[in-house]
């Protein structure tokens, strides 16, 4: 099947991937390394659940405690 595909290239494919883009052996690939990897298949997770999010909640619908709890997660998130 080829190589593994390392945590930062599957953080680099996770849009396409949700979106459908990715096909054939790099979604294998992809897949595979969900299987046997629990901080990425916490990032596809947190992925799914942002788009999922984003698409019915504008700013003007969050608390002000709402908003920071975001921030605060997503300030020390990083891809790599």
């Amino acid at each position: 099947m080829g190589r593994d595909l390392t945590c930062k290239e599957l953080v680099e494919l996770v849009t396409g991937y949700l979106d459908g883009s990715v096909r054939g052996r790099r979604r294998r690939r992809f897949e595979a390394h969900i299987a046997a990897c629990d901080g990425c298949t916490r990032h596809l997770l947190q992925m799914e659940a942002t788009i999922r999010v984003t698409g019915s909640l504008t700013e003007e619908q969050m608390t002000e405690e709402q908003k920071a709890v975001l921030l605060t997660a997503f300030r020390g998130w990083s891809t790599s």
